[in-house]
């Protein structure tokens, strides 16, 4: 089955992933040009720093991507349900359809989705079981990417040594004070913002939990021992193989045991 594109019509959740979009291109526009490329041209930094800038931001952005535009995990109308599962499956009271135990009615998209863990509005989708592994991917790289870009813009400031081939007349140029002030300001609330909420779902997939599962005491009904750090992990990123959990050109696929189920993601 091919990859399905899926889009929540929300203005709001539009204007939100629309800032960080804005936040992605101004870093990944202005720092090359202000920091990257002109001391790279004059031999102050080898080509390595340039290119994990460009494979960071690259992989911040697949992540975004997928994780906007993938299927959480959207139950259908009349989902199939296997005789020696019934019990695990219950009726939502909002839209009168079964589900999954664990499962939650999302009030924003009007469906309910398979282990939602919340509605994130950064990314304008639900983050459910089959798109948790991106948003993880997506927090991970949103910190690679905005301590790197600290780390250039420090530089800038403190370590590397002035351009001997400037051009003023430039708008870059002329305006470096100012834009590299701008650029650490939504770095550091970019990296502020995002190790907290990578620690938050870190410590809930280490405990096999949902954030709304946390927020509604849910975790009090579910009476299982707890599972080993990589069974869970593996879980959620669809492959036992751990390279395999920090690379967002793959297709998920569902672990079930010892058996490998196809995702929609």
């Amino acid at each position: 089955m091919g990859l399905r594109l899926h889009f929540v019509v929300d203005p709001m959740g539009w204007f939100c992933i629309g800032m960080v979009l804005f936040v992605w291109l101004y870093n990944s526009f202005f720092i090359p040009q202000l920091v990257l490329l002109p001391h790279f041209q004059e031999g102050h930094i080898p080509g390595a720093v340039v290119f994990s800038y460009y494979l960071a931001s690259l992989l911040c952005f697949t992540a975004l991507f997928r994780a906007s535009t993938a299927d959480p995990g959207r139950l259908p109308l009349n989902p199939h349900i296997p005789h020696s599962e019934r019990e695990q499956w219950e009726l939502c009271n909002k839209c009168n359809l079964m589900r999954p135990k664990r499962s939650h009615h999302c009030s924003r998209c009007g469906h309910c989705v398979r282990r939602m863990d919340h509605h994130c509005p950064w990314i304008n989708n639900c983050v459910g079981e089959d798109n948790h592994w991106l948003f993880l991917q997506l927090c991970f790289y949103t910190q690679v990417l905005s301590l790197f870009t600290l780390a250039l813009d420090f530089c800038q400031y403190y370590y590397f040594q002035p351009l001997t081939r400037t051009d003023e007349e430039q708008f870059v140029g002329n305006h470096e004070l100012a834009l590299l002030r701008i650029s650490s300001f939504m770095g550091l609330i970019m990296f502020g913002g995002m190790s907290s909420l990578f620690y938050t779902q870190i410590t809930g997939i280490l405990a096999d939990t949902t954030t709304i599962e946390k927020m509604s005491h849910f975790l009090e009904e579910i009476n299982q021992p707890r599972k080993p750090w990589h069974q869970t992990f593996a879980e959620v990123f669809g492959t036992r193989w751990k390279i395999l959990w920090f690379l967002p050109f793959r297709r998920r696929q569902a672990l079930h045991g010892s058996q490998l189920l196809p995702s929609r993601v």
